[in-house]
């Protein structure tokens, strides 16, 4: 027997979603296409922006982060998912159950960072287009991006830490399509309302303080463009930022339902669709959304395609 501090448990059970047996290949052949096309897309923005010297500016270095935040975002989901998918055990090793809890939190709290950072981004580009090469330069946006994953991770290294000392005396079976920290805490048997609350205070600083940043920002540049004369000026003003706009609104939606909600009791059902939303559907329309939305990307695409590519010159 092990000491009381550390779990007595060797692998949890993922129930996630029960299928009859018609729909289980369909939904698995779904998820699968949804998998595949999320890491083709991420990655074509990645070589792209990468080999495009056109595209060598701030804007275009966070989406290439964002892609690859995106990347490693699914990664550490979806294939579990999958395998669990044609499995009849179902299982995940404890520590393989904490490092997927781990990076889902590490590269998601970095994401909304990173949203943030673009939305001030494109605020400087609109609202200070004089002063915006000496404000968003190389330096500063490098250090952004670092401030981004440091942050992300001491915010979720420590939550983790303490989750994997917890007691886990009682049931192994988790409720979930993944190793969410709520239902790993829910099949402890210690105390955890230290943990619960400094997940609480983690999440109200990532995504309400980057929400309120996101939210000034995109209020002061919807105010500076409808007072551009042009009707085109406003046009491709908004077409830059609506593709923002869009994922922004899903990620801290579906985000503050699930971790910021006043009730912890909805339905399983509607928390591990709100979860396939955040975990499968929104990574999917990333980079459909900002290459459908950005005439330099689509041209940048459509030079890949004919062999044109504007190579940095030191590649």
């Amino acid at each position: 027997m092990q000491s009381k501090n550390h779990s007595t448990l060797e692998e949890f059970i993922l129930l996630g979603i029960r299928f009859p047996d018609h729909l289980l290949i369909l939904f698995f052949c779904l998820l699968l296409l949804t998998f595949t096309l999320t890491l083709l897309g991420n990655l074509i923005i990645v070589a792209v922006i990468l080999l495009d010297v056109r595209l060598h500016s701030p804007m275009y270095f966070f989406l290439f982060n964002l892609s690859i935040l995106e990347i490693a975002f699914t990664s550490s989901i979806i294939p579990i998912m999958l395998s669990n998918l044609l499995s009849r055990t179902k299982t995940i090793s404890f520590y393989g159950c904490l490092t997927q809890c781990f990076f889902y939190f590490f590269l998601g709290v970095a994401e909304f960072l990173l949203l943030a950072i673009m939305s001030f981004d494109r605020y400087v580009a609109i609202c200070n287009p004089l002063h915006y090469v000496s404000i968003m330069n190389f330096r500063i946006c490098s250090w952004l991006v670092f401030f981004c994953w440091v942050t992300a991770f001491v915010l979720v290294i420590g939550p983790v830490i303490a989750i994997s000392m917890l007691p886990f005396c009682g049931s192994n079976v988790i409720n979930h399509l993944f190793c969410d920290s709520e239902p790993l805490l829910e099949l402890s048997c210690g105390s955890i309302r230290l943990i619960e609350f400094f997940n609480f205070i983690n999440a109200i600083i990532v995504l309400l303080g980057s929400l309120i940043l996101t939210t000034v920002s995109y209020v002061s540049i919807i105010s500076t463009v409808l007072r551009i004369p042009s009707a085109s000026g406003r046009q491709k003003a908004f077409s830059t930022c609506g593709a923002h706009i869009t994922v922004a609104s899903i990620y801290y939606g579906s985000a503050i339902f699930m971790y910021l909600r006043p009730s912890k009791t909805p339905s399983l059902d509607l928390k591990k669709a709100v979860s396939i939303l955040t975990a499968v559907i929104t990574p999917l329309l990333n980079p459909f959304i900002y290459t459908l939305r950005n005439e330099k990307v689509k041209e940048a695409l459509r030079d890949l395609l004919k062999g044109r590519l504007h190579l940095n010159a030191h590649v």
